[in-house]
């Protein structure tokens, strides 16, 4: 009997386009002998199925459930493919677990850990997982310039802590452009991370749980034509993004532990893209996505494909993990 299928998508943030273009590709490939696949879209005002017709079926939201024909259905198994609030904040991930509904992204604790950027590095300095110097600002709190130079230096970066898609950040090179910075940080969210500027290879790692293995992914290599990778290298073509990444061998295989590392210790399952910049030899993290983008050009199923897993398995592995 197949399974029903919920394809969440959309989402409250700025990332909410990119969301429904990942969630389109998933309904596209799901395997359609194994699933029924149903188009979700969750907006701040509504929640509603999108049916083949693009008309639009509200969802109960005290159950999850959706009614068509009079016929009420439940759903099996939940694909997140929401990048940013509330899908990858642990907000749906919550919902669903109080539910008791099956979702393929991580719990809701790592959800809201992960997609707190202070809080993710707070967590993994302990353990030794080296990143950038950092600052933290909140909203209403005083601006002391000289201090934020002393500490990161400059260039430096200026980040919302809870955005995605580079919304919300910006690459700082003199004292006196920190004041725009910050307040372009701000409006996407209450909270910055202002962080030292390193200098050296980006590359993005995903980590799956693949056949109930935990799988690292094939690495890519980040080169922008911008100052940085900002949405315009991101989303509009102005960067090269080369799987496998041009590294030594020291430099894949350190960047590989860590990224399973991570993953691991954070508790983490579903998908993940983490990025990361070399020092010398030494990775020193940036972030974690735990819905990263799922389109036919997206890293993570670049590097799926390098890695020899199709879009249809990748998928597929998903609900199959969930549904574990």
């Amino acid at each position: 009997m197949k399974k029903n299928i919920a394809i969440i998508m959309g989402g409250y943030s700025s990332e909410h386009h990119i969301s429904i273009k990942s969630g389109n590709v998933v309904h596209k490939y799901l395997d359609r002998k194994k699933y029924n696949a149903y188009r979700i879209v969750i907006t701040k005002d509504r929640w509603f199925y999108l049916d083949e017709d693009n008309q639009e079926h509200s969802v109960d939201k005290s159950d999850f459930s959706i009614t068509i024909d009079t016929e009420k259905i439940h759903f099996d198994c939940v694909f997140n493919a929401i990048h940013g609030t509330p899908g990858e904040d642990g907000l749906m991930q919550a919902y669903f677990e109080l539910l008791g509904i099956p979702q393929t992204s991580c719990n809701h604790y790592e959800a809201a850990l992960t997609f707190n950027k202070r809080d993710l590095l707070s967590t993994l300095k302990p353990y030794g997982v080296p990143c950038a110097t950092s600052y933290y600002l909140n909203k209403g709190q005083s601006v002391d310039e000289d201090a934020i130079v002393d500490k990161v230096g400059l260039p430096c970066f200026v980040k919302a802590n809870r955005a995605g898609s580079s919304y919300g950040v910006s690459k700082v090179h003199k004292k006196e452009d920190l004041g725009d910075a910050i307040e372009n940080a701000f409006s996407e969210d209450n909270q910055i991370i202002i962080e030292s500027f390193l200098d050296g290879t980006e590359v993005s790692v995903g980590v799956i749980t693949f056949n109930n293995e935990v799988t690292v992914l094939p690495a890519t290599e980040i080169i922008s034509e911008n100052d940085f990778f900002d949405f315009e290298a991101k989303y509009m073509g102005k960067s090269q993004e080369i799987t496998p990444a041009r590294i030594s061998e020291k430099q894949e295989s350190n960047v590989r532990q860590s990224a399973e590392f991570i993953y691991r210790t954070l508790g983490l399952k579903g998908y993940t893209r983490s990025e990361f910049i070399f020092i010398g030899d030494v990775p020193h993290l940036l972030e974690i996505n735990t819905t990263p983008g799922l389109t036919e050009e997206s890293l993570l199923p670049q590097q799926a494909k390098i890695a020899g897993i199709s879009l249809e398995a990748l998928f597929d592995s998903a609900i199959v993990e969930a549904l574990r």
